[in-house]
């Protein structure tokens, strides 16, 4: 069970690393809990017994995991600290001088204290990348999760469009997204969804808004997912409501071509900086660059965002295993934004397109 933190030990030279919840801890444990007032720790050292310091109420799920080290619980009453330091006090190798890796983008500050009162004298340092490389290939099991997480999440979207109609208010096509969503199986969110129409659709990270009514002509952006036991869909589609003029069609298609440049160019071998120069090509040589606003994609699997990184200057090479997203758009504010999404896997002579949704302008409506 511990083995890939093992090999993380072996490779940074560390004396410990500390997972807390989150998707390295679901990939090592098989199960995830809440990260909320209540820290859960989980330390294990590069020799000796890991210990894990649990929220009582968190003990019958805990305990079904099989770990295989001390677990000290704390109780609401008596406070975590003294939980932490039986803890520190049963790895007394780990004080003065030990170095101990933490997951930078999860560890809450307080945890962080809480760790540094019961090992004093222990110097810590954010090994977070180092940590989600245990996740950067996925197993043959892991790609089933995320394939049944697209399909019920493009089946979510086909059946939403087939509801929208002019009038419609973004956040009332946000709710048949979450119903169609939760109909189809999902049994969660891979993030909150953004639905975005005309303006608002030129934002990335748009809000739905209660008080916009879709009109002719607007560009309808859905970028969304849900998940399967624990694996994420994320997809966008851009679609046009009843009728699309020639710029926009011409804006449309210029990200179609980039996506379709960045699925045709990634395989095994090249580097994610590859991929993204590629795809962003396309778009600063058409008569739209100046709408570019970010990278090709992202890693894609128990986070929503995770490695590889598809950007210029990420010397990652892609390897058989590998998922990501392939995401070009373009924003024209206070007017329009068009992106298109597709999740790709890396095989051993290419990539397999895991998301199918067509990508051919549409209107509804």
């Amino acid at each position: 069970m511990l083995e890939p933190l093992a090999a993380v030990l072996a490779q940074t030279g560390l004396d410990a690393l500390v997972l807390v919840p989150g998707a390295n801890f679901r990939r090592v444990f098989g199960q995830d809990f809440h990260q909320m007032e209540r820290p859960l720790a989980v330390i294990v050292p590069r020799s000796g017994e890991a210990v894990a310091v649990v929220p009582q109420l968190e003990m019958g799920s805990f305990s079904a995991i099989g770990f295989p080290g001390r677990v000290f619980s704390w109780r609401d009453e008596t406070g975590y600290q003294s939980a932490f330091m039986d803890a520190g006090a049963a790895l007394p190798h780990l004080r003065a001088g030990a170095r101990i890796g933490v997951e930078g983008q999860r560890m809450r500050v307080f945890d962080l204290f809480a760790l540094q009162q019961a090992l004093p004298g222990a110097s810590f340092v954010d090994i977070h990348a180092a940590i989600s490389r245990i996740r950067l290939h996925k197993t043959p099991d892991e790609i089933e999760r995320l394939r049944k997480a697209i399909r019920l999440s493009e089946a979510a979207l086909e059946a939403t469009l087939a509801e929208v109609r002019v009038g419609m208010t973004e956040t009332e096509i946000e709710a048949l997204l979450l119903r169609n969503l939760f109909a189809q199986g999902a049994d969660g969110l891979s993030f909150a969804p953004i639905v975005a129409a005309g303006d608002n659709a030129a934002k990335p990270h748009a809000h739905a808004r209660h008080d916009y009514q879709i009109k002719p002509g607007d560009a309808l952006l859905f970028d969304f997912g849900g998940t399967h036991q624990g694996f994420s869909a994320d997809i966008t589609r851009t679609v046009f409501v009843k009728q699309v003029s020639d710029y926009d069609r011409a804006f449309y298609e210029a990200v179609l071509g980039a996506n379709e440049k960045g699925r045709a160019v990634s395989r095994p071998g090249i580097t994610a900086s590859d991929v993204d120069d590629a795809v962003l090509n396309v778009l600063e040589h058409s008569q739209f660059a100046s709408f570019c606003r970010h990278k090709t994609g992202h890693g894609l699997g128990l986070d929503v965002h995770e490695a590889p990184q598809i950007m210029r200057g990420n010397a990652q090479i892609l390897e058989p295993g590998m998922v990501f997203t392939i995401e070009p758009g373009l924003y024209r504010e206070g007017e329009a934004g068009v992106r298109i999404e597709d999740n790709v896997v890396v095989t051993e002579t290419g990539i397999e397109c895991l998301t199918s949704f067509p990508r051919e302008l549409r209107l509804v409506g």
